[in-house]
């Protein structure tokens, strides 16, 4: 047995194929340690790890000096932090999967001499990685062409990006028939931001379909809190089946059993739509410093799985319109469907424990 720390900043894009790595690893009779920031306080407890510890982190910020200054003492501190952490749990191998707060306590595993892996789940490398990624003994990718990962093609390798179990556990399932007057399955989700946009977005996109479209529809959709009633009373103006939440834990069920899904582009919901099969419009998250959601998304597209939409350009009448025209041909959704389950990557999770097993020396090697 050998025991992992894996390293995640405290969201769901980077806790979530932690997550998976660590169902994975454990399957194999691995001891696994998280470290990770205080955000992980809405995921920590479904976490598979013996113990959850929180390192202190921080971002710099080279146009604010002062700031800068007090990011790099209290990264210092945080790399102290992670090494007695790291000494105490006798940790074999690590693994990070991005994030300023992975920054620390990989710092520290690569000073104790402890082999490392740095996981990228987008199609863009991203900055925490690029700047650690000397300190790798090896370096995952989650897609065939990753921008910025060229310098350390010598020690990539193209696993995927893991999923859950619990999207796992559908992923077989076929994409739903499409019947001629049969209900029409959406889900719209896209965490805190998403949700946020798409609650002024999709209701009134809905209210332009035909009553006929509108009388077939059965909606899910994840909400803020604030938002729950003036979407439910849209909808209800509109005469739609609609469920609303402001999260979902069966989402992978959701999505599986849905026609199309409206969502944002982060590296996790493509995992899980492309293994899952189902067709998407995807609205990347504007504003990002990499671009990394648009990448994510254009990958999709290309491959005729799905397609991108900009929330710069979108409006009610135009979403209503690719809506009405997307529901009105079941043939090119199934297209859809085929074409993302062919960029899924089922197996992803397993390819990464390998690498991880290889560098304790108890594994496959690759």
């Amino acid at each position: 047995m050998s025991t992992f720390a894996l390293m995640a900043g405290g969201t769901g894009g980077h806790l979530f194929p932690a997550m998976a790595l660590a169902q994975e690893l454990r399957r194999r009779g691995h001891a696994i340690h998280l470290m990770t920031d205080h955000r992980v306080s809405g995921y920590g407890d479904q976490f598979p790890a013996r113990e959850v510890h929180v390192v202190p982190s921080a971002t710099p910020s080279v146009s604010h000096p002062l700031k800068f200054v007090g990011a790099a003492f209290r990264i210092l501190w945080g790399t102290i932090v992670a090494a007695d952490r790291l000494r105490s749990i006798r940790a074999d191998a690590v693994v990070g999967f991005g994030g300023y707060p992975v920054f620390p306590p990989f710092v520290a595993a690569r000073l104790m001499g402890i082999p490392g892996i740095l996981h990228e789940q987008n199609a863009i490398m991203g900055r925490a990685n690029r700047a650690l990624a000397r300190y790798a003994s090896r370096i995952a990718l989650s897609f065939p062409a990753t921008q910025h990962a060229e310098a350390f093609a010598a020690k990539s390798v193209l696993t995927g990006n893991p999923v859950r179990d619990r999207v796992r556990a559908v992923s077989e399932m076929p994409y739903p028939e499409l019947v001629e007057g049969g209900p029409l399955r959406l889900v719209v989700f896209g965490g805190s931001q998403g949700a946020r946009a798409f609650a002024d977005l999709v209701p009134p996109a809905i209210a332009e379909l035909s009553e006929a479209t509108r009388h077939r529809l059965r909606i899910v959709q994840q909400c803020r809190p604030e938002d729950l009633d003036r979407v439910a009373e849209a909808y209800r103006q509109a005469k739609v089946n609609v469920e609303l939440q402001p999260f979902f834990t069966d989402l992978p069920e959701r999505i599986a059993a849905a026609h199309l899904v409206i969502a944002r582009a982060g590296a996790s919901t493509i995992a899980e739509l492309t293994v899952l099969g189902r067709p998407a419009i995807l609205v990347p998250l504007p504003g990002s410093i990499d671009g990394d959601q648009k990448r994510n998304a254009q990958v999709v597209d290309a491959a005729g799985g799905g397609w991108i939409v900009e929330q710069a350009t979108i409006s009610p009448l135009s979403l209503g319109t690719r809506l009405s025209s997307l529901f009105s041909d079941p043939a090119m959704l199934r297209a859809a469907a085929a074409a993302a389950r062919s960029l899924g990557q089922p197996h992803a999770v397993e390819q990464l424990a390998d690498l991880a097993e290889a560098l304790t020396g108890r594994g496959k090697t690759t």
